[in-house]
């Protein structure tokens, strides 16, 4: 690659960082005035969170039985398979529940509310809003990110919830371990500081996947093909910036 090429390269993703800087300051404005619409926001949560929450529970459920299977294997090769419930709970709400979400919300979720803005977009619904004074901010962005940063955190905590039951399921029915010492091993170990962690992470995913999804529909081009573009931008940079976020999250805990 050439050096013109490369400092071109440079220059739009500076060019891009800057759009969406400024994109996000105006969002974060337009979101005081859209609380005082709460049913738009409701409706964005279901549509966000509601709609996500089949997928969410089911991969919970084989995640935590995964989990179940693989840390009673791990364990048992040091005589522990008593904090099977430890190992799963942690896992479970510091890392697994928070990332596994967020990737089924981008995939699910995020796609939608790119596609959706993209084509009120390309059917000129948001110029139109636009000529009746309707700030499309207001009324089509800023509910719409409200809802996912909302509905990120409890799609999460029922992923956790549903997750922790999967493994119990296959540690305590399936291979025996004790129900009493599962259940109070996992809450003697577990403190307050990795809830939080899990839930830091989720309103942090919440808002960057929100944001990814809302700022490239906004910015779609109006045409099939720059819509379907744009959803496919949204999956690979909330996958990315979720694995990364959840590295500089993780570090930064410890």
């Amino acid at each position: 690659m050439s050096n013109r090429a490369r400092q071109s390269s440079v220059l739009e993703g500076l060019r891009k960082t800057g759009v969406t800087g400024i994109f996000f300051g105006r969002l974060l404005l337009a979101c005081v005035p859209a609380l005082a619409r709460p049913r738009l926001i409701v409706a964005q949560i279901f549509n966000a969170g509601g709609r996500s929450l089949i997928i969410i529970m089911l991969s919970g459920l084989f995640t935590g039985m995964v989990l179940g299977l693989q840390g009673y294997d791990l364990l048992h090769r040091f005589g522990s398979e008593e904090a099977l419930g430890t190992a799963a709970a942690l896992s479970l709400l510091k890392e697994l529940g928070p990332v596994l979400t967020a990737l089924l919300f981008a995939g699910r979720a995020g796609t939608a509310l790119t596609s959706e803005i993209g084509l009120m977009k390309a059917t000129d619904q948001l110029t139109a809003m636009e000529v009746m004074a309707v700030d499309p901010m207001r009324y089509v962005a800023a509910p719409r990110f409200l809802g996912g940063l909302i509905a990120m955190p409890l799609l999460a905590a029922i992923f956790n919830v549903i997750g922790l039951y999967g493994a119990q399921l296959v540690g305590v029915q399936l291979m025996g371990v004790d129900r009493g010492t599962f259940w109070s091993q996992m809450q003697g170990s577990v403190g307050m500081r990795d809830v939080t962690e899990g839930i830091v992470k989720s309103l942090v995913f919440g808002a960057v996947l929100s944001l990814i999804a809302v700022n490239e529909g906004y910015h779609a081009e109006p045409t099939a093909e720059g819509v379907g573009l744009a959803t496919t931008r949204t999956v690979v940079a909330s996958s990315v910036l979720t694995l990364l976020l959840d590295y500089v999250l993780t570090a930064f805990f410890l």
